[in-house]
């Protein structure tokens, strides 16, 4: 496979969530090859954590943008978020 098959199915999703609000996260971001690329070079400028899960990103390149996550992903993202959050304390200590 050549590098540009490779970059070309490259996926990025970004999710947008409020700590401690009572709202599932939303999808505000997703893309393929460049679009992954400029998500993650984004997230990456911004000091934003990224988890790189692939089977999750796959899931949630379904749902459409601005929409919530589906009730069945719940559980999956919920240990993105966690795992987000230890990150973020670990980098502010």
């Amino acid at each position: 496979m050549s590098e540009e098959d490779v970059n070309a199915r490259r996926l990025a999703v970004a999710l947008e969530y409020e700590n401690g609000s009572r709202e599932a996260p939303r999808v505000s971001a997703k893309g393929y090859g460049l679009v992954a690329e400029a998500i993650i070079a984004l997230a990456r400028e911004n000091d934003i954590v990224i988890d790189a899960n692939p089977a999750l990103a796959q899931a949630l390149a379904g749902v459409e943008l601005d929409e919530t996550i589906p009730v069945e992903l719940f559980e999956a993202v919920a240990e993105v978020i966690g795992f987000v959050l230890r990150a973020r304390e670990r980098m502010s200590s």
